[in-house]
């Protein structure tokens, strides 16, 4: 590019006039989301859970007339995430960036993000390390090491001794595996292997047979919300782990209630650590869900669309606090430490990492009224990411 994001945006304010003019605009959010392709469901929960939220509040964030521009970017491929930020950036002049549905993603934009000095707010893309990108970014979903750690304390608690990890092969899957190892090591667990599975159409079926060879005590696993969820639970039936009394435990991921019906029966009885589920008990989820029910009546939420959703609100709480300023150090600044009630629970902006803290459930898949659901059981406050833990 001929000319950097940083001048060009900076010509674009100074056409724009005074903030007072700038505030009178519409508020123009960027989302670069998966749209198509493998994981098109987490862009579609993005963009419904960011909706609903504008829905609910008239279309205004701030006092400011909102305007989400979608643009896709497919998934894993960061050249594309990057393009479309960029266009965006310059031909959009959004005020903020929002959405990137998977690591690849955030790493790519984020450095656009810190150059044009503009809000990035991260509704789903869990590696630890994103926040760290970018000084502008603001996360309101979660890390996988955020609810590893409780899965692995569960899980030395309960009798498990040894556990065999099957992981994604990128960050998000890295982050789960090493934090899962150094929380159950250190309560006395043992590591019995570790296998890294292709990020686009695995074949779980060897994988598991040599895990089942292994003999551990259970399966620890994390994959990318979708199909991937439904694979894994099928071939841990299909090849009789459960019946070898080999356990299936995991993040949240690999149960969201978008993809429960279609893994059916061969989801019961398997234990996750996550932050969120639609049998939440607490009357800001009952109504989260049944709102979602009436605007999207052929899909579940899932935790990607109460993070789109509590990012509109983070965007609407920071505008209201600093009257419609969405300047970059401002609008960070605003968002630190910053709390309010989720559909999923207490939740608070990290002042020292920009990332979200909330509470981690254990949960068991159960049939709730005919209906798959994952129960709580037992509840860990306020988690921090433990991935910046020192």
């Amino acid at each position: 590019m001929r000319h950097s994001i940083g001048k060009l945006l900076v010509a674009a304010a100074l056409g724009a006039g005074a903030l007072g003019m700038a505030q009178a605009q519409d508020l123009k959010i960027g989302m670069v989301v998966p749209s198509s392709g493998p994981f098109a469901s987490t862009g579609q929960q993005i963009m419904n859970g960011a909706k609903l939220y504008l829905d609910e509040h008239g279309g205004m964030l701030g006092g400011r007339k909102a305007v989400l521009l979608e643009k896709d970017d497919t998934g894993i491929s960061p050249a594309i995430s990057k393009r479309q930020a960029q266009n965006l950036l310059i031909q959009d002049k959004v005020d903020l960036l929002a959405g990137f549905g998977l690591t690849p993603a955030a790493f790519a934009v984020a450095p656009l993000a810190t150059e044009a000095k503009i809000p990035m707010i991260v509704l789903n893309a869990a590696t630890s390390s994103i926040t760290e990108k970018s000084p502008y970014i603001v996360r309101t979903s979660m890390t996988l090491p955020q609810v590893a750690a409780p899965m692995a304390s569960w899980a030395a608690k309960n009798g498990i001794r040894s556990v065999y990890l099957l992981v994604a092969d990128y960050g998000p899957g890295h982050d789960a595996a090493a934090q899962f190892k150094k929380t159950f090591t250190a309560a006395g667990g043992s590591i019995a292997g570790e296998i890294h599975t292709p990020l686009t159409s695995p074949d779980f079926a060897p994988f598991l047979q040599k895990i089942k060879d292994a003999k551990p005590d259970a399966i620890f696993s994390f994959v990318p919300n979708g199909e991937q969820g439904v694979a894994l639970a099928k071939g841990y039936k299909e090849r009789g782990l459960d019946k070898s009394g080999i356990r299936l435990l995991a993040t949240g991921d690999v149960v969201t209630e978008d993809v429960l019906g279609a893994m059916g029966d061969n989801a019961l009885g398997m234990i996750t650590s996550f932050h969120y589920s639609t049998a939440h008990d607490s009357p800001e989820n009952k109504a989260f869900v049944a709102a979602y029910a009436k605007a999207y009546p052929n899909v579940r939420p899932n935790m990607v669309a109460v993070a789109a959703y509590d990012g509109m609100r983070l965007i609407d709480e920071v505008l209201k606090k600093d009257a419609g300023n969405v300047k970059g150090d401002a609008f960070v600044a605003a968002a630190k430490g910053m709390k309010w009630t989720s559909p999923r629970g207490p939740v608070e902006i990290d002042p020292k990492t920009r990332d979200i803290v909330q509470n981690v459930y254990i949960r068991k898949v159960e049939k709730v009224d005919g209906v798959l659901q994952n129960v709580e059981f037992d509840t860990i406050k306020a988690v921090k990411d433990p991935g910046k833990q020192s």
